[in-house]
């Protein structure tokens, strides 16, 4: 049984093999193209200017940002509307350190968890919409890196 395995297999590759090569050679050829594609350079930033957040698309009508600088957000409070998605501009300013922004609920329940990510960097945070309420932001890296945030009126 195994013989004749591998007797149809050997045998449909030398088909496959003959129908792709024929007599004038393959049926298609590779050119190499004979322009390089143009490559767009990454713009360069330096200690003064910061790069530009985009916010995240999806009808989000509320944006916040924050940064964390020394191990700590700059911000002590935040707020942000009620029952509506927005978005947590990010800015983590702190060279080779990790850092995040996560929403915990009134009973330490994390209810967002933005992404993990060295500095400097920036990132923007689309976060589903919350009750009215307040909550508590923090760094998940660093416990010490705590704010609230204040949903609605």
């Amino acid at each position: 049984m195994r013989r004749t395995l591998l007797v149809l297999t050997s045998a449909a590759t030398a088909l496959l093999l003959a129908a792709c090569s024929g007599a004038e050679g393959p049926g298609w050829t590779y050119a190499a193209p004979t322009v390089a594609p143009a490559v767009t350079p990454a713009p360069s930033t330096d200690a003064t200017t910061a790069p530009e957040v985009t916010p995240v698309p999806g009808g989000e009508t509320g944006d916040i940002a924050v940064a964390a600088l020394n191990v700590a957000f700059d911000k002590a409070e935040l707020t942000a509307p009620a029952d509506t998605k927005f978005t947590i501009n990010f800015d983590n300013q702190d060279a080779g350190i990790p850092h995040n922004v996560a929403i915990k609920d009134s009973m330490g329940m994390l209810v967002f968890t933005g992404e993990i990510f060295n500095g400097p960097a920036q990132k923007a945070y689309a976060v589903d919409p919350l009750a009215a309420g307040d909550y508590q932001f923090v760094c998940t890296v660093h416990p010490n890196m705590i704010g609230t945030l204040k949903v609605g009126g």
